[in-house]
């Protein structure tokens, strides 16, 4: 009995010791909150990334030429396809080469009527394609007729195509619009021939959006200018504020080597198969 009695008073004695070490044992430091993160700006809008599918010249050879232009642009999720060149199998297969499906393109923008901007478009709509074509309302009804085959806008007046992309009212006796679109650099100018005049198409596309033209690029029809009219349709793009500069298709070899001479670094070669990018505008 007396050894039990012993055995129960070092179970009390080791209990006591147990409680007081945890009496003496600090609580847990509790864990910091973690800091409150900043919110995430908003997202910018997709890159534009331009390429030219149809031009007189083609800096890849696996990529066919033609007096003609068209130009694909890709834009916050959207493909669109300005002019359509001349022929239709040609811009087919530079389109293959490059990976661009014909059922990819959203929306077509016809710079004016002219068989080197229009001719591809047929060949196109046979592909089973159906954007939505944006055509001056001062089209032939030849033009126009593609309306029953997909959904056509006649274009009266500068209007947003998506956001942040949006066609020139159209101007000029040969009637003609350019297409504009927004990038955190400035505006893109693409125009077709410019038959209204270069300056012309650039002030358009300024009251649409004003500011800095980023990108002026397209045909220019420069290619019948005697050379001493040409320094002033250069000085007059420089001073509306267009930085870099893209000729192509009409613009001619004298006038594309003087825009050379003057914008320097910020030329860019034309051709089928240039591609140029820009960032994306950031949303409001």
């Amino acid at each position: 009995m007396l050894r039990l009695n012993r055995m129960f008073a070092v179970w009390a004695l080791v209990a006591l010791l147990a409680s007081a070490c945890q009496q003496m044992t600090p609580p847990p430091t509790p864990t910091p909150a973690p800091p409150t993160l900043p919110p995430i700006p908003p997202p910018a809008m997709g890159d534009l990334k331009l390429t030219i599918l149809y031009d007189n010249t083609a800096i890849d050879a696996r990529l066919k030429s033609g007096w003609g232009f068209a130009a694909l642009v890709e834009y916050s999720g959207h493909t669109l396809l300005f002019d359509t060149g001349a022929d239709g199998p040609a811009l087919l297969d530079n389109m293959k080469q490059l990976g661009v499906g014909p059922r990819s393109i959203e929306a077509v923008i016809i710079s004016h009527e002219h068989l080197d901007h229009t001719g591809g478009l047929p060949a196109l709509l046979d592909t089973g394609s159906r954007p939505t074509i944006y055509v001056s309302s001062a089209s032939s009804q030849w033009l126009k007729s593609a309306g029953a085959q997909t959904r056509l806008v006649e274009v009266t007046d500068a209007l947003e195509i998506f956001p942040g992309v949006h066609t020139t009212r159209p101007v000029g006796a040969i009637v003609e619009q350019a297409l504009v679109v927004e990038t955190r650099d400035g505006t893109v100018v693409i125009t077709g021939c410019a038959h209204p005049g270069l300056a012309e198409m650039v002030r358009q596309a300024q009251e649409v959006v004003p500011g800095k033209v980023a990108l002026l690029v397209g045909g220019f029809h420069l290619y019948q200018t005697s050379k001493e009219k040409l320094p002033p349709v250069i000085a007059e793009v420089h001073q509306l504020g267009v930085e870099k500069i893209l000729p192509t298709h009409c613009t001619g070899d004298e006038a594309s080597a003087l825009f050379r001479s003057q914008f320097g670094e910020n030329w860019i070669e034309g051709g089928v198969g240039r591609t140029v990018t820009l960032p994306g505008k950031k949303l409001d």
